[in-house]
This record gives structure tokens, C-alpha cells and sequence, in this order.
């Protein structure tokens, strides 16, 4: 598995939610903001962005609906109520985690045990 991946395992729904924080997208949308958005280091497959998405849908932190475009039909998402509240709370506890992670890494030389 690539580095790039394993740091986003456990992430992607906070990833996801935060890709419809400024409005609606469709699911190719919501895949290319993440790529575009990590400088390319996120170029998740659809075999791992649609089963989110459906997830968080049926958890009901997205909602979605159909439209047509350009003589297709596509799939566009939007941040329910609870979706903000989630992705407010796992911003709030990411900022906690990474803050500990730095402090941890780049802090002063860990004590000595005895």
C-alpha cells in the first residue's frame, strides 16, 4: 500500500465531507478535488470514492440526487446538517491529533525511562 494511502486510511469520510463544504458536486468532481487539492498524491480509484460516498449518504451526512449532463445521467452530493456537524467535529479532533503527533516528533528528546 503507498504511503499516501495509508495516511488516509481513516480520513477519507472528513476528506469527502470537506470536498462539499462550498456546495454540491458530482461523484468525479468530488474524486478530482481530492486529486487536485493533494498535488495529485490522492488519486483514489472510484472503487474506493462511490462506496463512501453511498456510505455516508446512508448514514445521512450527504444527500444525493440525480441529474442529467451533457446526455448523462450523474450522481451530485451535498453536506446535510448532521454531514456539518461531522465534518466540524473531525476537523476539531484532527487539529487535537496532529497537534500531539508534532509536539511528539519535533518536541525536545523523549525522558529516559528507567
Amino acid at each position: 500500500m503507498k504511503a499516501e494511502a495509508q495516511a488516509l486510511k481513516g480520513h477519507l469520510d472528513a476528506l469527502l465531507l470537506a470536498t462539499l463544504e462550498d456546495g454540491p458536486r458530482h461523484g468525479y468532481a468530488i474524486k478530482e478535488a481530492l486529486r487536485t487539492g493533494s498535488g495529485g498524491r490522492f488519486d483514489l480509484p472510484t472503487g474506493t470514492v462511490y462506496p463512501a460516498l453511498h456510505r455516508l449518504e446512508s448514514a445521512g451526512l450527504i444527500s444525493g440526487s440525480w441529474s442529467q449532463a451533457d446526455g448523462r445521467r450523474r450522481r451530485s452530493y451535498r453536506l446535510t446538517p448532521a454531514g456539518q456537524r461531522r465534518l466540524a467535529g473531525d476537523r476539531a479532533g484532527w487539529r487535537e491529533f496532529s497537534a500531539t503527533v508534532t509536539t511528539l516528533l519535533e518536541g525536545a528528546p523523549w525522558p529516559a525511562t528507567t
